[in-house]
């Protein structure tokens, strides 16, 4: 944190004017987080923020609701203070998305939220003791006009720290919470698409040595439910499969867009080479909702591979045997000839001799 604060100070300095930065450090995660950051009152704070019911953390990692439109409920947070001094807590609500990295995320305080983190009312702070839990409730209430399907936010305690240098300030606001998703009633529509297919062949100019297939898509959530996403790009006997093994599952809100990159060695240049996109979504299914099924789908897409090392090869090998067959039809021709003109010598040798006879 202090390695980022120094960064932002310096280049305030160099800009040579006063400016105020706020820096957001966010811990905001499928399982219950916790976030360390230093307070100019109480020093360093941790905390942690669960989902919770009236009398504590109640082992949840998120908040799962099913509720008509124009339904309230009521749900309970948990923040845990883990520091040595008591501390005062703000509370916040805000839409939900997936980052790059398949992390979930709330909008940040500068950006207004316009679906489910407007339908949250929490308290607007907590003042927790050192080494308490203080259990706060929440209403989760939907708009009568709300659309039917998946609608995510989240809902986070936080604290801001104020940095003083040369005139500037940098306020660091750091928090910790956890995902809200609603699921509002009415008929769900899965639907996945897979758009802005790219394809490219990496030729390698050892004659013996195969290619690669760069392959690229975007996988766009059209429905209105979230959905679990895994699948693979092929070509022949080469596949790689998406998301890898160190990395979340994929999965897309509704709405999202997520774009995938893959990589395919081993493939041989033999001109059109067809490569098969094939995603597999699930619908996540809620609690006392049955899940619609929804087919993998599947798309393919050519790229030219022109064997040119190859074709460079077998063309020196054919003007190797053309110019040894050349080489032997002339060496045929002129034995042919010495032949012909040794024959051509005895007849006329023949001749003289009768002549003289």
């Amino acid at each position: 944190m202090r390695a980022l604060l120094n960064k932002v100070l310096t280049r305030g300095r160099l800009l040579a004017i006063p400016i105020s930065v706020v820096v957001v450090l966010l811990v905001l995660t499928g399982a219950p987080g916790s976030a360390l950051a230093e307070d100019a009152d109480a020093g360093v704070v941790t905390w942690a923020v669960r989902p919770a019911d009236a009398t504590g953390p109640d082992g949840r990692t998120w908040a799962e609701l099913e509720l008509d439109p124009g339904e309230s409920a009521d749900e309970y947070l948990a923040v845990s203070n883990l520091g040595d001094d008591a501390v005062t807590f703000r509370l916040a609500a805000a839409d939900g998305y997936f980052t790059d990295k398949g992390h979930f995320n709330m909008l940040p305080a500068d950006r207004a939220s316009e679906d489910a983190g407007t339908w949250i009312t929490v308290e607007d702070s907590v003042r927790v003791d050192a080494g308490e839990t203080a259990v706060v409730p929440y209403t989760v209430t939907v708009p009568e006009n709300s659309e039917p399907g998946d609608h995510a936010a989240g809902v986070a305690a936080s604290i801001t720290a104020a940095n003083q240098n040369d005139g500037n300030s940098v306020d660091v606001d750091s928090r910790v919470g956890f995902r809200v998703m609603t699921r509002v009633a009415g008929e769900l529509r899965p639907s996945l698409e897979t758009s802005e297919t790219h394809v490219d062949y990496s030729i390698k100019w050892n004659p013996f040595a195969s290619g690669t297939v760069d392959v690229s898509f975007d996988l766009v959530n059209t429905g209105n439910v979230r959905l679990d996403v895994a699948g693979f790009a092929r070509t022949g006997g080469n596949e790689a499969s998406y998301p890898a093994a160190d990395h979340p599952a994929l999965e897309l809100l509704p709405g999202d867009r997520t774009s995938v990159a893959l990589r395919l060695d081993g493939v041989w240049p033999t001109g059109r080479v067809p490569v098969d996109i094939v995603a597999e979504p699930v619908v996540v299914a809620a609690d006392n909702t049955p899940a619609p099924a929804l087919e993998s789908q599947g798309t393919r897409i050519t790229v030219w591979a022109v064997p040119w090392p190859q074709l460079i090869v077998l063309v020196g090998i054919l003007l190797v045997i053309t110019a040894a067959v050349l080489g032997r039809v002339r060496s045929r021709r002129h034995v042919a000839q010495l032949i012909t003109a040794a024959r051509e010598e005895g007849a006329r040798s023949a001749m003289k001799a009768n002549d003289g006879d």
